[in-house]
């Protein structure tokens, strides 16, 4: 508990969480699997912020394609596991991205790492956990965005066991 304390602490005193950004809540489904194995479903709530602030520009000066941008996430599920985590994410617009052209659609990428407590629900096997995630979003006219993601929640086999867990969310992005 101290250290979920911790992180919160030092995450609401950075820069990063007083920058311009988008807000993004989230609900899904978690331990999602195509396959019917899964054991511990419940519905997950997800809040992101994403800082508009790049980190690391990849490519020409004159043409960066890639911003390395942070964020900082908190999911919660019914069955009351919880996941403080922060990472980098990159978004990119999928018109310019495959025809040259802006369209509504934007692809976004993120890798996180954080503190996990699973609650009454499943057993991830270790306190650390990597998040990855893919999402695609469409802008509506108030510049809000709808999207849809994937993610995947696992200790890297640092812990005794890595079962893993999939997630399946909708999210709203509000910018500010």
């Amino acid at each position: 508990m101290s250290k979920i304390i911790l992180l919160i602490i030092s995450l609401l005193f950075s820069t990063v969480v007083h920058s311009s950004g988008t807000n993004v809540f989230g609900i899904g489904v978690y331990d999602i699997k195509l396959d019917g194995s899964e054991k511990n479903q419940a519905t997950d709530f997800r809040y992101e912020f994403r800082s508009d602030n790049s980190l690391l520009d990849i490519g020409p000066e004159e043409d960066n394609f890639f911003f390395l941008k942070p964020f900082f996430g908190v999911e919660y599920t019914s069955d009351s596991a919880s996941y403080f985590l922060t990472g980098i994410y990159l978004e990119d617009n999928l018109g310019e991205l495959f025809e040259g052209n802006k369209s509504k659609y934007y692809f976004t990428p993120s890798f996180g790492a954080g503190i996990y407590d699973d609650g009454s629900g499943k057993k991830l096997g270790n306190t650390l956990q990597f998040r990855t995630s893919f999402e695609v979003s469409y802008e509506l006219k108030n510049k809000n965005r709808i999207g849809i993601s994937f993610s995947h929640i696992s200790n890297a086999n640092l812990g005794d066991k890595n079962p893993g867990v999939e997630v399946l969310s909708f999210s709203y992005h509000i910018p500010y």
